[in-house]
């Protein structure tokens, strides 16, 4: 019965919320210098952790003694983790794993649990209207903490999931109308049925802390449903995978019944958590493996960057997703895009890998694969698929991702995976016929090859190891090495120091 209840509701997601109706109200109830008014009894529980989700004191407003019973540090920062819908009026495990990895890896850190789930715990356009209850109840709390403590609102990070993501929002635009600028919000896939397309008074935006961050993991579209927000929301919005569909999870792949006869009654459900969850993992994953830190990249789609175009760091083209995230505030929204693994740690390395060939008379449609060795060790064979045949002379592009950072690029090989039965039988025609001996079958010339590192921002060009290597045919292995620089000749040099005086 409770699984039915589950799949019920994420129904409602899929089907009732794609009416386009909306609901609007104001997001704050103070003018600008009006003072808040005593008492204001919030709807929602605020629950500092400690050590476990089960071992919680609750701070109450107004109530001074609370801060200092639960151990609230003044001098410490505040992050305030705040849930989303909630379908069974439990608490996601998720939330105590994200409150340990912050005490863990931050230490001095005062960490709140924003519990709404006595208004969460509904159908979801009702659990929807209550994030602006929740958000103004927050936005009380904070001004409290800055009236009897001193607590500055630049000191807060406001990290929210789902539906939680635009509570954070409305807090912050709360505390915007009296003058107050919150430090920093988080989104986490923040939630899209009912947001997608309003305006930026109606759901998180740039305009509602100091520096605004979203993480988007499940945007999928197909069948009318988009649980997570696509639209940007932040100052930097990164979308990883593409930001649609996630490894590991399982995707949705004809229709609904489909999926319900390939994984059953139970599919739907973990299939949106899986994906729309992966956000909250991919930050807890930046806290927990510091020494693994995700770096990813502005491009203007997903297209674009899985062909290697937006491996470029320049002027802030690419950021560290997660707690670590480089702090710039830009005047439009940033879309990054990342690949990760399925599991913990996510953390890829990316390489633009670009390939020449030239004098190509003849349309091929190979099957390649590269594989690359560095100071720190090898990657194992990486297939490359080609998007368009092969003719005349033509630069080919490709995003390539490895598990392992394997140092210093030094040798590259590559390969033309052609049909043993094809080679064996050319090998015997030129057997057979001795005219043949000198003729060749298919192959490609090889002209230039390079490859960059996302990461390091190193660009390696490659050179064939011997003079047959720029020919490659099928079922053959060539091996390319790091092409050695040039060295200047004295009088070139002393012409170039001259002309540089």
């Amino acid at each position: 019965m409770k699984t039915l209840i589950k799949i019920v509701s994420y129904c409602l997601i899929i089907f009732q919320l794609t009416d386009g109706r909306k609901f609007r109200g104001n997001r704050a109830d103070t003018e600008p210098g009006e003072k808040m008014k005593m008492p204001y009894k919030p709807k929602s529980f605020f629950r500092l952790y400690t050590d476990s989700i089960d071992d919680t004191c609750t701070v109450e407003l107004f109530k001074p003694h609370t801060l200092d019973a639960c151990g609230f540090n003044s001098s410490h920062p505040l992050a305030i983790i705040i849930h989303g819908w909630s379908v069974d009026g439990m608490m996601d495990n998720w939330i105590s794993r994200l409150a340990s990895a912050l005490k863990s890896s931050e230490g001095s850190i005062n960490v709140v649990i924003a519990d709404w789930l006595t208004l969460a715990h509904h159908h979801y356009p009702i659990a929807a209207q209550n994030t602006r209850v929740v958000g103004q109840d927050i936005a009380h709390l904070l001004r409290w903490l800055e009236d009897f403590k001193h607590f500055p609102l630049g000191k807060v990070h406001l990290i929210g999931y789902s539906l939680g993501a635009h509570i954070s929002g409305f807090a912050g635009s709360n505390l915007a109308v009296s003058g107050k600028t919150l430090g920093r919000i988080t989104g986490l896939d923040p939630a899209g049925p009912l947001f997608e397309g309003m305006s930026h008074t109606e759901r998180l935006s740039p305009e509602d802390a100091t520096f605004v961050d979203a993480i988007h993991t499940f945007t999928q579209e197909r069948m009318g449903l988009s649980v997570g927000i696509k639209q940007p929301v932040a100052h930097f919005d990164f979308y990883p995978n593409g930001g649609s569909f996630q490894p590991g999870c399982h995707l949705y792949v004809q229709n609904i019944y489909a999926h319900l006869a390939q994984y059953g009654i139970m599919g739907i459900e973990q299939t949106v958590k899986c994906a729309h969850e992966r956000a909250v993992h991919l930050f807890i994953d930046s806290l927990v493996n510091k020494d693994k830190q995700i770096m990813a990249y502005k491009c203007s789609d997903n297209t674009a960057f899985d062909k290697g175009y937006c491996l470029d760091c320049r002027k802030n083209r690419c950021n560290t997703l997660g707690y670590d995230i480089k702090k710039v505030r830009t005047g439009t929204s940033k879309r990054l895009f990342l690949k990760t693994r399925s599991h913990m740690p996510y953390k890829l390395f990316h390489y633009q890998f670009r390939i020449q060939f030239i004098n190509q008379t003849d349309k091929i449609e190979p099957t390649l694969t590269v594989s690359l060795t560095g100071t720190l060790g090898e990657s194992e064979n990486v297939p490359i698929t080609l998007v368009e045949e092969i003719s005349g002379n033509k630069t080919f592009t490709f995003l390539i991702t490895l598990d392992t950072d394997i140092g210093d690029l030094m040798i590259m090989r590559f390969t033309w995976e052609g049909s043993p039965v094809w080679a064996n039988m050319w090998s015997t025609v030129k057997t057979m016929l001795p005219w043949a001996k000198s003729s060749r079958g298919p192959q490609l010339t090889v002209g230039k090859i390079t490859v960059k590192a996302g990461e390091t921002q190193r660009k390696t060009p490659f050179c064939p190891q011997t003079d047959e290597g720029v020919y490659i045919e099928p079922s053959q292995e060539k091996v390319f090495v790091r092409c050695e620089k040039k060295r200047e000749k004295p009088q070139q040099k002393r012409r170039m120091m001259m002309k540089h005086d």
